[in-house]
């Protein structure tokens, strides 16, 4: 099954980041090294929010990836939602 984690930023979020960046990136790279992480990225133009897309057999692991995650325990995350995901169109194994 797939998920969705969407990350709302806070305001001003490309100024604050950098502390946290290397971590942050370390710890999606991990997950998209272990087969968890399909893909994720942060949106364009006004950078607001990031989406992360996960194959899992819960939330359970994307749970445990927004508590780990520096940004969010450094508070540069104002919510985040997770979403499981109906593939209809793509890549997505039957």
């Amino acid at each position: 099954m797939y998920y969705v984690l969407l990350y709302d930023y806070i305001p001003g979020i490309l100024e604050r980041r950098g502390p946290f960046r290397p971590d942050h990136l370390d710890l999606v790279r991990s997950c998209h090294e272990r087969g968890e992480l399909v893909m994720a990225g942060a949106w364009n133009d006004p950078v607001d929010g990031a989406l992360f897309i996960f194959k899992a057999e819960g939330p359970e692991p994307i749970e445990a990836f927004v508590e780990s995650d520096p940004y969010v325990k450094n508070g540069l995350v104002a919510a985040h939602r997770i979403r499981g995901w109906n593939v209809v169109a793509g890549a997505a194994e039957k």
